[in-house]
């Protein structure tokens, strides 16, 4: 009995042992502690509007309890960057303690403020992480951007926005009043909150050139990853039953919910949007929606939305050299056709249709649609032609004349998982001179002139 109170005692004393050990901070020098990460980048932000909130994560590798003497901003309360650790704000941290093989997190921000330079500039700072005599410094930068900045912006005369080498930010909205026109020269970058609309109750006029730094690029305004690139980052362009006369030259339009919204005919005899050389890319819903109203495109490509054209309720359509493409890739899945089109509204009532589609690409593939061209045509004042069109489809549209079906474009390169797309045609490609010369179209997308037999599609050889 003796031998076993002793023997329980020796094993009583080494759980102590152990147990006070666990709860006994760690004083080595030599301490196992790490971070997730030992810088982190902000990529370009724009003065004012601050940053996304990102993060590391502080590791005490041991298997005692670890003290924090200090986490500090070294900048302190001057700095461009703020800090928050294990839930509490502020910019000096002292005696925070880890438990064993456990770990805190530290979040950062940062808001810019302007200066007067138009380029990018950085701006910089760094965490301290002081333990056990050792410092240890986790490196924090940014690219700021300053920028025009526009908030819920009403614009009631005719105003044009220049390239001054600062971007236009919007921010709440702008409204161009009926009776007032935005003229946007080229080389405009004009970048867009999430909550922020472009309405066209008047007239939109893009002056793009055919060079990328003198396209006019409309985008969302978060610049960092993975967000940069996210569809439905901003709304989309609409153009209310007010609107007229709006031309579109080399304007850029990507990852918007929808690219462009036009509603209602025009007041005059123009087509309501005139789009020429122009892309509109990764889009979360409709890269152009329609709803009985006039549109001509010219050298557009559409590429990579949810529903890459959609035309409701009727109206007046006139498109040439377009590529109406998609394929699944991380951020959309290809499960609509890339083009519907009909002449009945959410109500079912009917209207007229009028539509020819000369010298375009139809194509779509990794998704779930069969026919990439539906079209619903309840009356027979209705019109679709489709004329030197190369298509993905079931069966031969009873309108297409002298068309492609299923042939594979042979696009120049392709790579979803990458997401990766060069709609360029391959010199083996089905579509190559094989359009209409009839069609008065004497350049292609990127400005290059259509000399002999034209290709089908946004680009010639």
């Amino acid at each position: 009995m003796k031998s076993l109170i002793s023997g329980v005692s020796v094993l009583l004393l080494f759980a102590c042992a152990l147990s006070c050990r666990k709860t006994s901070f760690i004083q080595s020098a030599d301490a196992l502690v790490n971070t997730s990460a030992d810088t982190l980048h902000f990529d370009t932000v724009f003065t004012t509007t601050g940053s996304i909130t990102k993060s590391f994560k502080i590791f005490n590798r041991n298997d005692q309890k670890l003290r924090l003497s200090n986490v500090k901003l070294m900048g302190a309360a001057s700095s461009a960057f703020k800090l928050n650790v294990d839930g509490t704000a502020g910019v000096d941290f002292n005696n925070i303690e880890i438990a064993p093989n456990d770990s805190i997190y530290v979040f950062v921000s940062v808001t810019i403020s302007q200066n007067s330079t138009s380029l990018p500039y950085i701006v910089q700072d760094s965490i301290l992480i002081n333990y056990n005599g050792n410092n240890k410094y986790v490196q924090l930068d940014a690219f700021g951007q300053n920028a025009n900045f526009l908030r819920n912006s009403r614009i009631t005369r005719n105003t044009t926005w220049i390239n001054n080498d600062l971007p236009y930010v919007i921010l709440g909205s702008v409204l161009v009043d009926s009776g007032a026109s935005l003229t946007i020269n080229k080389g405009c970058r004009i970048f867009v909150h999430a909550d922020a609309p472009i309405i066209v109750n008047g007239s939109l006029k893009v002056n793009g050139e055919r060079f990328d730094s003198t396209r006019v690029v409309f985008r969302g305004d978060r610049l960092d990853e993975p967000y940069r690139n996210f569809p439905g980052s901003w709304p989309g362009i609409y153009f209310s039953p007010s609107s007229k006369d709006n031309v579109l030259n080399y304007a850029i339009i990507e990852n918007a919910y929808q690219g462009i919204i036009t509603q209602f005919p025009s007041s005059d005899r123009n087509y309501k949007v005139s789009l020429n050389q122009c892309i509109i890319d990764n889009i979360y819903d409709a890269g152009i929606l329609s709803i009985a109203s006039s549109v001509k495109a010219t050298n557009c490509l559409i590429s990579n939305c949810g529903s890459n054209i959609s035309i409701m309720a009727g109206g007046s359509y006139d498109f040439n050299y377009c590529t109406v493409v998609s394929y699944s890739n991380s951020y959309l899945t290809h499960k609509s056709p890339v083009m519907l089109v009909s002449n009945a509204d959410n109500q079912n009532q009917l209207n007229n249709l009028s539509a020819v589609f000369r010298n375009c690409i139809f194509w779509g593939e990794g998704g779930i649609v069969d026919n990439e061209i539906g079209i619903d045509k309840k009356v027979t004042s209705s019109s679709v032609a489709f004329e030197n069109i190369l298509y993905k489809g079931k069966e031969k549209l009873s309108t297409a004349v002298n068309s492609i079906l299923n042939e594979p474009p042979q696009f120049d390169s392709i790579d979803a998982g990458k997401r990766y797309f060069d709609f360029h045609l391959q010199v083996t490609s089905p579509a190559r001179d094989k359009g209409s010369g009839n069609v008065p179209v004497t350049i292609d997308l990127d400005g290059n002139p259509r000399a002999g037999l034209p290709d089908i599609g946004c680009y010639n050889k």
